[in-house]
């Protein structure tokens, strides 16, 4: 696989529990260990986390396909990619 390539980290969408106001380092690229947040894992890649703020205290469900149109969000497009064998 080569390294520019998004990798699936999953099939199903994970559901996290934001604090307000807190800020958050999505991952993107689908390397890290720590899904769906960021551990340095894209260095040496044109990835770079997705950054955000969580604007109040909620459950929400964040994207593992990362092919997401509403990142860091699930909007569903997880159902229409293929995980690598």
């Amino acid at each position: 696989m080569n390294d520019e390539q998004v990798r699936i980290a999953g099939t199903a969408p994970v559901g996290v529990d934001l604090e307000a106001g807190k800020k958050y380092a999505f991952c993107v690229c689908g390397r890290s260990q720590n899904q769906p947040f960021c551990d340095g894992s894209h260095k040496g890649t044109r990835f770079m986390p997705h950054l955000f703020t969580a604007e109040k205290s909620e459950k929400k469900w964040l994207c593992m396909c990362k092919h997401s149109k509403d990142i860091p969000y699930c909007d569903g497009t997880h159902k229409t990619v293929q995980a690598e064998p």
